[in-house]
């Protein structure tokens, strides 16, 4: 099997993986920031491969769909990692848009596929997530929803780039009298 057919089936075991365990619903939005540089081995940044994103964004897609969430990739830095979502979401959610074009080497591998995948792509600064996945050490925290719960799943790298996982909840308040459920 081919480095890049094994990416793409540890890809999909995190994405299915972290869909089961953080329990997302319908219209839901799951956020991934990912370092192609990072999963060749090589520094964050320096080396984005178009090839890997496109081959990862494809893997995925099916289930995104077949699951009815929202997407959000998250640009680089170059990009103030904008996110880069389909426009029904950015409607849904009210993201105003900002205009920029991703593309590998200003954007990222993976939000510069997903743009070119999508329909109707649009790019919006911030997102608050209900899920997020994080490849590379991309800082996808500033995307989440506040409480964000770090999820642990059975694979802990993809090619060379460290993971971490993390769902959401809504914030407890109330005190010691409070009652949650």
């Amino acid at each position: 099997m081919s480095k890049i057919e094994n990416l793409k089936i540890d890809f999909i075991t995190v994405v299915e993986e972290l869909l089961k365990k953080a329990k997302l619903k319908e219209d839901d939005i799951l956020v991934i920031g990912c370092s192609t540089s990072e999963i060749i081995g090589k520094s964050i940044g320096s080396a984005s491969s178009p090839e890997i994103g496109v081959e990862l964004i494809e893997s995925i897609m099916p289930i995104i769909e077949k699951e009815k969430l929202f997407l959000a990739t998250q640009c680089c830095e170059h990009l103030n990692r904008a996110l880069v979502v389909d426009l029904r979401c950015a409607k849904k959610y009210n993201l105003p848009v900002v205009s920029v074009v991703p593309y590998p080497n200003a954007g990222g591998s993976l939000s510069s596929a997903y743009y070119r995948y999508l329909k109707n792509p649009v790019v919006v600064e911030d997102i608050q997530a209900d899920a997020g996945i994080d490849i590379g050490d991309t800082f996808i925290g500033m995307h989440l929803k506040k409480v964000a719960v770090p999820i642990r799943l059975s694979i802990e790298n993809i090619g060379s780039a460290h993971l971490t996982a993390a769902r959401t909840r809504p914030k407890l308040i109330g005190g010691e009298r409070a009652k949650y459920k």
